[in-house]
C-alpha cells in the first residue's frame, strides 16, 4: 500500500511542461539534436539515449513520467540510429549526409558531448538512461565518472565485439546500477555483470513472459509496463533516499 500511495503520489502531483528541441556539436563538431524537457533548471537531468534505428522520440512518453519524479530529461538523437514515433533522427541524417562513420561505437563521441552539454547547463549530477546499444554505452560512460549519479540501462550487451569488450570497462563498478533485461536475455545480462557488486546492482526480469527488448518495455501500451515502472521508481526511491 505504501508503495503504491508513492507512486501515486509522484505521478499526479508535479506538473510538467513540453519539450522544446536543441542542438549543440560532438566532439568532432557534428550537430546533435535533442529534446529538452525542462521542468526548473536547478533540478538535475537524466540523458536519454535510444536503441538502434531509433531517434529521441523513443522517450515522448517516458521522459513526461520521468519529469514527474523531479528531474528534467534529454533525449538525444545519436548518430546511429533511424526514427521512431514518427521522430526521425536528424544527428544520424547529419552524419549520413557529412559522410561520418555511424557505428553503434561512434555514437560514444554524442554521449560525451551530451554529458558536457548538460554540464554547461547544469552543476547537479547527472543520471544517464540508455537503450539496447546505448545502455552498454552509458554503462562504460558512468563508471568512474564523478559527474554521474547513477546509470538506467535497458537491455545491454556486448554489441561491439571485437572492438570493444564492455565487461572490461565494467570492474569496480562505482554507481546505482538499474538493468532490465528480457527473460531470453538474462543469462547474457547476468555473465556482462557479474563483477558489479550486489548493493549497487538492480536488475529486473519480467516475472512473467519475456518482455520487451530495450527501454520500449516502459511503454503504456506494453502489457508489463507498470510492472516494470514499479521496479524503476523503486530504484529511483532508493537512490534519492540514501
Amino acid at each position: 500500500m505504501r508503495v503504491s500511495l508513492f507512486i501515486l503520489i509522484v505521478f499526479l502531483t508535479m506538473k510538467v511542461t513540453a519539450q522544446h528541441t536543441i542542438t549543440f556539436p560532438s566532439e568532432d563538431d557534428l550537430l546533435i539534436t535533442a529534446d529538452l524537457y525542462q521542468n526548473d533548471k536547478d533540478l538535475p537531468y537524466i540523458i536519454l539515449f535510444h536503441q538502434a534505428n531509433s531517434s529521441r522520440g523513443e522517450y515522448k512518453e517516458t521522459a513526461l513520467r520521468l519529469m514527474k519524479l523531479g528531474y528534467n530529461c534529454l533525449a538525444v538523437d545519436l548518430r546511429s540510429g533511424k526514427e521512431i514515433n514518427y521522430v526521425q533522427n536528424e544527428t544520424a541524417a547529419r552524419a549520413a549526409g557529412n559522410k561520418l562513420p555511424t557505428t553503434y561505437l561512434d555514437s560514444e563521441k554524442d554521449i560525451v558531448a551530451s554529458i558536457n552539454h548538460v554540464k554547461s547547463i547544469s552543476d547537479k549530477k547527472i543520471i544517464l538512461f540508455g537503450s539496447s546499444y546505448s545502455a552498454s554505452l552509458v554503462m562504460k560512460a558512468g563508471n568512474h565518472n564523478p559527474d554521474i549519479e547513477a546509470v538506467i540501462a535497458f537491455s545491454p550487451g556486448e554489441y561491439f565485439q571485437p572492438k570493444m569488450i564492455l565487461k572490461n570497462f565494467l570492474s569496480e563498478y562505482d554507481k546505482p546500477l538499474f538493468v532490465a533485461s528480457t527473460t531470453k536475455e538474462k543469462p547474457f545480462v547476468n555473465e556482462l555483470l557479474s563483477e558489479v557488486g550486489p548493493e549497487l546492482l538492480n536488475f529486473y526480469v519480467p516475472s512473467d513472459g519475456e518482455g520487451i527488448h530495450g527501454s520500449k518495455a516502459l511503454w503504456e501500451n506494453q502489457s508489463q509496463s507498470e510492472e516494470v515502472w514499479l521496479s524503476l521508481l523503486l530504484f529511483f526511491k532508493k537512490i534519492t533516499t540514501e
